[in-house]
């Protein structure tokens, strides 16, 4: 049974800026009990809000109302099977993704999906929010790679997507069977991938790992001037380093200045604050000041066999891009260790911009060459609606997929400021649009975004969503409020 303090904390997100009300947490053990619990909630139309890992930056998995119940998944962390052979690993939905990766690694595979939040995001929140992550460009999406599902739907049917259990006797328990192949009629797995349970409860997940645990792995962070020259630095990437290149992750000075100089941030320790280079000239501003860093940070990874070979490809990589002024300067890691310092500056990004202050995240999808424009775009209209208030402007993300990740944050205040929410939004979403961008890149919808749903996406399409959504809850329990548009 679980006290106030711990349900209040099923009702508060990683961000803190949603809080629900819900009473009643439940946490099954296996999927015939989640069958049980839908099957009832069905009859009784009461609403259920599926969580995770409880990561998530947009209000999916917080309930709306009282009423609601929130069926936690986070007991069901089970790995099931790994086929060696075909490289599928099954396991449960309330797996962390921290511990897949490590039965992956320790199988001498790699899991491709790795997040900032691994240690405390679980597989199935991370299938049903379709997460993208650092080595999407390299390793490709999550519908790309799962391959199995099992999935309970809202009336507690339970759905197999390729995925059959055998029985093999009595002491071994079941055996998992996946094709790779399968063309057996629609794919509707792919409903329930990024569906951020508005349809269903997933229980099981299957994913392939394709590729064998690198070998050797090579980092670079690099300085750049202008836009142009990390476009420029990432097209002598692609050139250079070919089929190893399998991260490239953007930081601009506001946030790299915030993370460097933050004395709770990982750089305070060990040598990651080394791994930063820094302008050196008599114009450059006294230690902590920005000035001293560049406009822009890359860290570039790669994954491969060879690891002699690797090097050379990373430091020939370096090299070209300074000759060809596609860099300013660059830091090479040595070793595994300076490789993980280097991860640790990217990955203290986003807790170190949220302990400044209330900060407002927008995660999109633009053309890589509308970064800075959109960027400063937003940062003229804050400075004419908000010049009353300290506010930093902070940017990084996976500009490899053009993914970008752009935040507001008041410095040294925690609670809303409408005046900024009201600069922001919806001038934001449109902004995105009018560059014909996403205005949710792998963050999913929640309750923060489905209401512009109607601004991307056009009546038929949104029609067809709603019919998907009808056949499949039609008492509408599944995740009340969120994901599609409440008019719809």
């Amino acid at each position: 049974m679980l006290d106030a303090n711990e349900v209040e904390s099923y009702n508060t997100d990683w961000t803190k800026h949603y809080k629900g009300t819900s009473s009643i947490v439940l946490r099954p053990k296996c999927t015939q009990d989640v069958s049980k619990i839908l099957a009832y909630c069905h009859t009784n139309h009461i609403g259920v809000v599926p969580q995770a890992g409880n990561t998530g930056l947009v209000g999916g998995s917080i309930p709306m109302s009282s009423s609601e119940i929130i069926v936690s998944v986070e007991r069901m962390k089970d790995i099931i099977s790994f086929d060696p052979t075909t490289g599928i690993l099954t396991g449960q939905a309330g797996g962390i993704l921290q511990d897949w990766q490590d039965y992956a690694r320790d199988n001498r595979v790699i899991l491709p999906i790795d997040l900032g939040s691994k240690g405390s995001c679980c597989i199935g929140g991370t299938v049903s929010t379709n997460a993208g992550g650092q080595y999407y460009a390299r390793y490709k999406s999550l519908h790309a790679n799962v391959v199995g599902l099992e999935v309970v739907l809202a009336n507690g049917d339970i759905l197999k997507f390729n995925i059959q259990e055998t029985d093999k006797d009595s002491n071994s328990g079941c055996t998992v069977f996946c094709n790779l192949k399968d063309n057996t009629g629609y794919d509707l797995k792919h409903l329930f991938i990024g569906a951020e349970g508005s349809l269903g409860i997933i229980t099981k997940v299957a994913l392939w790992c394709s590729s064998s645990y690198p070998q050797s792995r090579c980092a670079v962070i690099c300085a750049c001037t202008s836009l142009e020259q990390v476009q420029k630095c990432l097209y002598l990437a692609r050139q250079t380093l070919g089929e190893t290149l399998s991260a490239f992750e953007f930081m601009d000075r506001s946030v790299t200045h915030l993370v460097a100089n933050s004395p709770n941030s990982v750089t305070s320790q060990g040598n990651a604050a080394t791994m930063i280079p820094k302008r050196i000239s008599s114009t450059s501003g006294t230690d902590g000041d920005d000035s001293e860093f560049y406009p822009y940070y890359i860290l570039v990874e790669t994954h491969g066999s060879n690891g002699l070979h690797d090097d050379e490809k990373m430091e020939r990589f370096l090299e070209e891009s300074i000759q060809q002024n596609a860099v300013e300067d660059g830091v090479l890691a040595q070793d595994l260790t300076q490789l993980e310092s280097m991860w640790a500056v990217r990955e203290s990004c986003n807790p170190t911009v949220a302990s400044h202050g209330y900060t407002y995240k927008y995660d999109v999808s633009l053309p890589i060459s509308d970064f800075e424009d959109f960027a400063n775009d937003l940062r003229r209209r804050l400075d004419s609606k908000c010049s009353s208030l300290d506010i930093a402007i902070t940017n990084w993300g996976h500009i490899m997929d053009g993914n970008l990740h752009f935040n507001v944050t008041t410095l040294g205040k925690f609670d809303m400021e409408p005046k900024v929410l009201e600069a922001l939004e919806p001038y934001i979403f449109e902004s995105v649009i009018r560059r014909g961008g996403s205005i949710s890149a792998e963050h999913g919808l929640g309750q923060a975004k489905n209401k512009y749903l109607p601004k991307v996406h056009g009546a038929s399409t949104l029609a067809l969503m709603k019919t998907i959504k009808q056949v499949m809850d039609p008492h509408g329990i599944m995740n009340p409020g969120k994901y599609l548009p409440l008019q719809l």
